[in-house]
């Protein structure tokens, strides 16, 4: 309850008041309280998924609202992980920008995936970065495919080499992802896609966003792997890293990524430019070496 209150934001009492207020509207006894805490009763455990898909549908109901009210202004806003769309992808919005010189494009840094797709797609039309989840409800359109690359301490061992391979670097000490995150994107992160299991040695600290990540990088405690875009910026704002490709890692796709759900006709243009672009077979390029 401790727990629970704290994710809320509110006081425990405040949420013990609001559970039993449930359960008088209810006439159901929902949880167990005992020595040990407290546990759902047989009918906790029957109402508990209804009242998930209730709050599911209110959610995407929201979203689905927001949406089209800034598509009725011609509004667009594009959520992003790691470096802003209009610095990683100009190719991509740059032209989107020209061709919609009356649209309203808004920017806003999303933390990493966190539960459901959908749910972390809620505040934005769409986002742009290496896709998250795959879910029924989601559509993504890849932009390009490109390397990824080790962010190391510049005094590490591996920031002699011009280039490394997956064996290279499978045994070093990756930076640990919050048990929140999606679990395929920490292990991208972390090469878990080529070793078949979490990284054996992971720092002590739970990242929940790119700040977070920065934060790390800068502390020379752990390496992670990124896109080959990612890795040319950050070799821009950190001081002490390098960035060296990792030759036979499975490559990035950075995607626009929105809800099925989404009708604002700006992500429909925007997800057919990239559709062009990609077509076109522009991809990225390994970074330099610094």
């Amino acid at each position: 309850m401790t727990r629970a209150a704290h994710k809320l934001h509110i006081a425990q009492p405040a949420l013990s008041q609001a559970i039993a207020q449930l359960e008088t509207e209810l006439g159901l006894a929902l949880l167990e309280r005992h020595a040990r805490g407290v546990t759902l009763t047989p009918a906790g455990e029957a109402f508990l998924p209804k009242a998930r898909a209730a709050l599911a549908a209110e959610t995407d109901a929201a979203a689905t609202a927001q949406s089209l009210a800034r598509a009725m202004r011609s509004a667009i806003t594009v959520g992003y992980v790691g470096p802003p769309p209009a610095v990683n992808a100009p190719e991509l919005f740059a032209p989107f920008a020209a061709a919609h010189a009356d649209a309203e494009i808004s920017f806003r840094e999303l933390p990493f995936p966190r539960s459901s797709t959908v749910s972390w797609l809620d505040d934005v039309d769409v986002a742009f970065c290496h896709p998250p989840s795959a879910e029924p409800e989601v559509r993504i359109q890849a932009l390009r495919t490109e390397p990824r690359a080790v962010i190391a301490p510049r005094h590490h061992p591996l920031a002699q080499h011009s280039e490394l391979t997956v064996a290279d670097v499978l045994d070093e000490t990756f930076i640990g992802y919050h048990p929140a995150v999606q679990p395929m994107w920490a292990a991208f992160h972390s090469l878990d896609d080529h070793r078949g299991t979490p990284a054996p040695r992971m720092t002590s600290d739970r990242v929940l966003t790119p700040a977070e990540m920065l934060t790390v990088i800068a502390s020379r405690r752990a390496i992670t792997a990124v896109p080959a875009s990612d890795a040319a910026i950050i070799l821009k704002v950190l001081r002490g890293v390098v960035a060296i490709p990792v030759r036979d890692a499975h490559p990035a796709v950075l995607s626009l990524v929105w809800r099925k759900s989404n009708h604002n006709p700006l992500v429909q243009a925007l997800a057919a430019l990239a559709a062009d672009i990609r077509e076109s077979g522009a991809d990225g390029a390994l970074p330099a070496k610094h």
